[in-house]
């Protein structure tokens, strides 16, 4: 698939699987993955935050890369989460270009001290580690302001940027101010896209994408096509499923996805702290009208 064609499509940000000690279990990803890529999923997405990066050791999150480009096999173009300090982040890069990874999702660096120049020289330097792989920056706060994204943006190889903060309006001005052959995907999963598109993004990360693909798919179609009443209506039964993820200031967005997974067959474990775990009986019973309403479990 073309690279451009799969950023403008869903980036299927795949859950971290576990096994009953507590170990990272990549091999129960391979129904998930198939099933999504059956379903038309455009791109997966591995060492996604939806995939716990922050949980993972960086040799963890290496170990996810290779086995999530293997289990793809060419499918799909993979898209790899980079992420932490620089040397984890070029060795991170390094590997998921070896391991076949067709474009690096580069996260924006949490540090509390982060210059909007050291970030441009942050995303040069694991592009050199990489080998020159297409980027997509993430990015979850815009406060940099649009002078410092169109300074990312102008980094030789971004071809994307995943917008993950809620302010349309800078969205809309960060597109205008940057290289219009630049994907703006909206990076708040189904919900946002909406909106986003109505300002010139296209494509969506999607969770919901581990759980009921189909509807992901059927929602892309919607948008696709211009016809946003349709994708609101096919929004609205999905929306009990964002809820819930979105509780407790978001420490709930991947508890969320492993419970649904649970509950429909595909155990991929507990989440890792600082991530809550598990719902509470209240959430569970909510996740369980949802997925019984839409024949899900």
């Amino acid at each position: 698939m073309n690279l451009n064609n799969a950023l403008a499509g869903i980036s299927g940000i795949l859950a971290t699987p576990y096994d009953a000690a507590g170990s990272i279990a990549p091999e129960k990803l391979s129904p998930i993955i198939d099933r999504a890529i059956g379903a038309g999923m455009h791109m997966p997405v591995v060492n996604g935050n939806t995939g716990e990066f922050y949980a993972l050791t960086t040799d963890e999150a290496c170990t996810m890369a290779r086995e999530v480009c293997a289990m793809t096999d060419d499918r799909a173009p993979v898209l790899a989460g980079i992420g932490r300090s620089i040397r984890d982040a070029c060795k991170l890069a390094e590997v998921s270009a070896e391991a076949g990874a067709a474009a690096l999702m580069i996260h924006q660096p949490p540090d509390p001290f982060v210059a909007p120049r050291g970030t441009v020289e942050y995303v040069k330097q694991i592009s050199k580690a990489s080998g020159g792989l297409p980027i997509m920056l993430y990015l979850r706060n815009d406060a940099i302001g649009i002078d410092g994204i169109r300074a990312l943006c102008d980094v030789e190889g971004v071809k994307g940027v995943k917008w993950a903060t809620p302010n349309i309006m800078n969205l809309s001005k960060a597109i205008a101010a940057c290289d219009p052959s630049i994907t703006w995907v909206c990076g708040l999963a189904e919900v946002w896209a909406p909106p986003m598109y109505a300002v010139g993004a296209r494509g969506f990360t999607s969770g919901l994408i581990n759980i009921w693909p189909d509807r992901s798919m059927a929602i892309h179609g919607a948008l696709a096509a211009g016809d946003y009443a349709a994708a609101q209506n096919l929004i609205a039964d999905m929306i009990p499923f964002e809820d819930i993820r979105a509780e407790e200031l978001n420490g709930t967005n991947v508890t969320g996805v492993k419970a649904a997974l649970i509950a429909t067959g595909h155990d991929c474990g507990p989440t890792r702290p600082p991530s809550a775990w598990p719902l509470t009986d209240a959430q569970q019973a909510q996740m369980m009208k949802f997925l019984q309403h839409n024949k899900l479990a």
